[in-house]
């Protein structure tokens, strides 16, 4: 067993550089999973649809008013949490991009969830001729869009996030929305979600578990969607469409990448397809300048296992005699997505690990630096910067971009809870 496998199986923080990722950088990228596109076209249609989509989301929530409809997040100096943390201004500077303030769902999944909804609305609205590039998409506001909606049925499993976003854009365009959740998933985002008109189908065991068992169940009904975290490609370009939209926010706050001005990502991974998503259209934008680093917990590092895997191999977390159990609960997953895996192979920079006791310290360092919320698994990335001091990586020029992922929704007594778990652990 070498050193590196023996800290994953004791659940002791560690840092994987990925070894392809310089050998291979200039190859060409598949453009394609499942024979379905992924490229920059895939990419592009993906960011087009969510822009023909945006006069009817501005419509259905008064929370995108402000936006005219469009689903995206700012990105933050934070100063006082680079001075917390004790990150020299010799490595860079520390920013934020804010997912967890993304409207309407209240996290990254937003981006991915949403996307796949609104693509299969599409989808069927064409079918059933109730819109037309003249009619524009308003159309499926009305009662006959929605009574030919509610014939169908959008499901998921989920932890919690995905569900929502999933959930609540499928209930608000008329579809018939069920949730598959574990049983580790919190009770307030159960009821949140019950009470936007979502069902909400409880599991025993893990997110695997439940994942496989509303797969299942979609299979015998021929008018179910099945959202699959682990291979959907509509998920996945649904999380790639935010990275033209990055690069002109960092040209606007003055942030040059390039071979000089390096931008160092650092995103919480769970099964892998959210950070995958938004990695592949980093890459596609800024790529051999963008270093994309996931984080996980100690406990469920399903995505290090998986690059680390040889063959066809698909490991566990169990297999390596760690537990699953972590209280940021999107993450709790025990197996990696083949897409995020097979996508990233040369792409992402590195992995690293954090423990429980770590996020909650930086949840409550994050609130008392710079006043933001945040959920315990949005605090994964905040452990990234300190894993790369001494890098070349790490100079003056860099920008530390942390990817807060959900936390804008979480009650005021659950993130209560937060703050004193943080304070006395």
């Amino acid at each position: 067993m070498t050193s590196l496998h023996r800290s994953i199986s004791t659940a002791t923080p560690v840092l994987w550089s990925n070894p392809l990722r310089a050998s291979v950088t200039g190859l060409p990228l598949p453009d394609k999973f499942d024979g379905k596109p992924i490229g920059v076209l895939a990419i592009q249609e993906a960011r087009a649809r969510f822009q023909r989509f945006t006069p009817l989301l501005a419509k259905l929530f008064p929370e995108l008013e402000h936006s005219k409809g469009q689903i995206e997040s700012e990105v933050l100096p934070i100063p006082f949490m680079q001075e917390a943390l004790g990150l020299p201004l010799a490595m860079g500077k520390l920013w934020l991009k804010a997912d967890h303030s993304l409207a309407v769902a209240g996290s990254v999944k937003a981006r991915g969830g949403f996307h796949e909804v609104l693509e299969f609305a599409e989808k069927i609205a064409l079918k059933h001729g109730l819109i037309s590039p003249e009619t524009g998409y308003l159309p499926l506001s009305v009662p006959r869009a929605r009574s030919v909606f509610e014939k169908y049925q959008i499901a998921v499993g989920s932890t919690g996030n995905l569900g929502m976003s999933i959930g609540v854009m499928a209930a608000a365009l008329g579809f018939r929305a069920v949730v598959h959740m574990s049983s580790e998933a919190k009770e307030w985002k159960k009821r949140r979600l019950r009470l936007k008109g979502v069902e909400v189908v409880e599991h025993p065991g893990d997110y695997e578990q439940a994942v496989n068992q509303g797969r299942q169940l979609a299979q015998v009904d021929p008018l179910c969607h099945f959202v699959d975290d682990e291979r959907s490609t509509s998920l996945f370009l649904g999380y790639s469409a935010c990275a033209v939209h990055l690069q002109s926010q960092l040209m606007a706050q003055c942030v040059t990448v390039d071979e000089s001005h390096p931008l160092l990502v650092y995103i919480a991974c769970g099964v892998g397809g959210a950070p995958s998503g938004i990695a592949w259209g980093l890459h596609h934008v800024f790529g051999k300048n963008v270093h994309c680093y996931f984080a996980e917990p100690v406990q469920s590092p399903c995505f290090l296992i998986q690059m680390l895997a040889t063959d066809e191999n698909h490991p566990s977390v169990y297999d390596y005699g760690l537990s699953n159990r972590t209280e940021a609960d999107g993450l709790a997953v025990p197996r990696a997505s083949v897409l995020a895996s097979e996508t990233m192979h040369s792409i992402v920079a590195g992995t690293f690990t954090v423990e429980d006791s770590t996020l909650f310290k930086h949840l409550q360092l994050l609130h008392a630096a710079q006043g933001l919320r945040i959920e315990p698994s949005a605090a994964a990335g905040f452990s990234g910067p300190r894993w790369l001091q001494g890098d070349v990586l790490a100079c003056p020029g860099a920008t530390h971009l942390v990817w807060t992922t959900g936390g804008s929704l979480v009650p005021d007594d659950e993130y209560q809870k937060f703050l004193e778990w943080s304070q006395t652990s």
